[in-house]
């Protein structure tokens, strides 16, 4: 019998914190086939950033071992010091009685200890850059900002977590369209090839609904084209005149 659970298909966190030591934040999100989001963020008040990071993955994986999963997920993060002491250093730390090559005591050691505690197997860690236009992880920085600095900002748990918006800061949904707008337009003039997870990813359209498209459509300002491999590109239409076949119309 086929589950009508919803799986996880994306999931991605980041960590701040002002000072370093000092106030930090972290944010993190899940996104769901049918559509849905669910984001988290927490702060302390005296903190660095890499505690941060650690804590942001953390809380992914715990929700992650009992919610379904799509086989080719992976954690989106920007912290390479996460993902290599997760996959590459922390057997070597284990082995010397948690000890750094140096003899050092592992910084972080009781974080280290809970991540290892709920490691998923098969379930990887995948580095992105900051700041370069990724939407998750731009979403999650903006949570952890906010958390950092005791803002307000509001929360996608399946439904809106009723928040103050932050004064200074435009809505966040007009936020991350804009950043995936931007994105859009970066994928298309280096002409990516994108997997449809990604796609659904940047258009925040479920899953299931992109499965059965094998022809050219349209989303917003870009016609959405078909490659070998179940992989998509992205083509910017400047006259706005053609209608591919299936265009989306006023959609996210």
């Amino acid at each position: 019998m086929v589950s009508d659970t919803p799986k996880v298909v994306a999931a991605a966190c980041d960590g701040a914190c002002s000072g370093n030591p000092g106030p930090g934040g972290w944010g993190a999100l899940l996104r769901f086939d049918d559509g849905s989001v669910q984001e988290f963020g927490g702060a302390e008040a005296n903190t660095t950033n890499n505690r941060m990071e650690l804590t942001a993955a953390l809380t992914l994986l715990e929700r992650l071992a009992v919610l379904p999963r799509h086989p080719d997920l992976s954690i989106r993060t920007d912290s390479k010091y996460l993902i290599d002491g997760f996959s590459k250093w922390i057997n070597g730390w284990k082995r010397k009685g948690w000890r750094t090559a140096s003899g050092s005591p592992v910084l972080n050691r009781d974080l280290w200890e809970a991540l290892d505690g709920a490691r998923i197997p098969g379930l990887p860690l995948t580095y992105v850059k900051g700041h370069s236009g990724d939407p998750d992880n731009d979403r999650c920085d903006v949570i952890a900002v906010a958390f950092s600095k005791g803002n307000p900002i509001q929360l996608a748990a399946g439904e809106v977590v009723e928040a103050a918006p932050a004064l200074d800061l435009a809505p966040p949904a007009l936020q991350l369209l804009l950043t995936r707008l931007e994105l859009a337009d970066r994928l298309a003039e280096g002409d990516y090839g994108l997997s449809l997870m990604e796609l659904a990813q940047l258009v925040e359209k479920p899953l299931k609904t992109l499965e059965g498209r094998d022809g050219p459509w349209r989303w917003r300002d870009w016609q959405v084209l078909p490659l070998d491999e179940g992989r998509w590109r992205l083509r910017r239409d400047a006259s706005g005149s053609g209608e591919p076949q299936g265009e989306e119309r006023g959609d996210g």
